[in-house]
Order: C-alpha cells, then structure tokens, then sequence
C-alpha cells in the first residue's frame, strides 16, 4: 500500500473520528477551496485503496485499522449505502437464510432494483443487481440489523420464492 499525504491523513482520521465509513463528497469538502482538489483527493485514496466507490457520489474508508488494506463490512449495510436506502429490496437465497427458511449461505447477493443490473463487487461482497418493477418492491419490508435498516422480500415472499426453486 502506499504512503498518504499530509492532507489524505487528516481527511482519514477526520472521518474515522467522526466514525462515517459511509461518505460523500460534502463530508470532506471543506478541507478543500475547489471542487477539483477534492476530486482529486479522493482518485488518489482510491488508487491506493483507503476508500472505495459505492456509487456516483457515496465512497466507504477502509479503516485505518485495516492494515493490509483487506476489509469486510455487513453485507446487508453495504448494499443499503449502495442504493441510497430506496427502490431495491435483497431477495433470493439472501432473503430466504434472513428468515431463516433455509441454511443455505449465499456466495452472492440478489439485489432486485428498478434502477440497475450486473454484477458488482464491493469489498468482499458480491451482488447480483436484477431489474424489477415497482409493484414487486411493495413486497419488500424494511428491518434493522445492528443501528442500521435495510429492505428485503418479506418472509411470505420468499417461501414461495423458495418453493419455485424446489425440485
């Protein structure tokens, strides 16, 4: 891993005081006069594996802690931060290990949006991102695991879900 600068350290241990692994741009922008230098900042973090892109404008800080660089963080958070808490819900083998229907541990993640598709890896997580409508996210629910909440397909849902794998 590489060295970080004067200014990279502070920006890391501002947030890691603060305690916001989950960030944005605005969170860091006053330590900069222009919009480009906290651009800027932030590509090198990336390069040298301090933080990582969730989306347009959220990035996640590995912890200082994290000396190798090498980090996990709760799946079920992880893609919360992601979608920016709305329009998705975790279904598929995710959900039905959730409710506890099967003990199946999925390698990856099913994430049904009306925004996205493709597979993308974040960390040491893997999700699946499929398309659905609005109407199928009416049958999502809204939990709390630790202090913070996630949507996934409620409990009914995924025993049908489950039973239409059934062979």
């Amino acid at each position: 891993m590489k060295g970080l600068s004067d200014k990279e350290i502070e920006i890391v241990a501002y947030l890691e005081f603060e305690k916001k692994y989950f960030f944005t741009r605005k969170d860091i922008a006053g330590f900069f006069s222009s919009y480009n230098q906290t651009r800027h900042t932030i590509h090198k973090l990336i390069q040298k594996g301090r933080i990582i892109s969730l989306n347009r404008d959220k990035y996640y800080l590995i912890p200082i802690k994290a000396k190798s660089g090498k980090w996990s963080e709760d799946s079920f958070t992880l893609i919360d931060e992601v979608m920016n808490g709305k329009d998705y819900f975790i279904g598929g083998w995710a959900a039905a290990n959730y409710w506890r229907i099967t003990e199946q541990i999925p390698m990856k993640i099913e994430v049904f949006t009306i925004k996205r598709q493709g597979i993308k890896r974040y960390l040491t997580t893997t999700i699946i991102f499929k398309r659905t409508t609005k109407k199928q996210l009416k049958n999502s629910i809204t939990q709390k695991r630790g202090s913070h909440t996630f949507r996934i397909f409620n409990k009914d849902a995924s025993r049908k879900w489950l039973k239409s794998r059934s062979w």
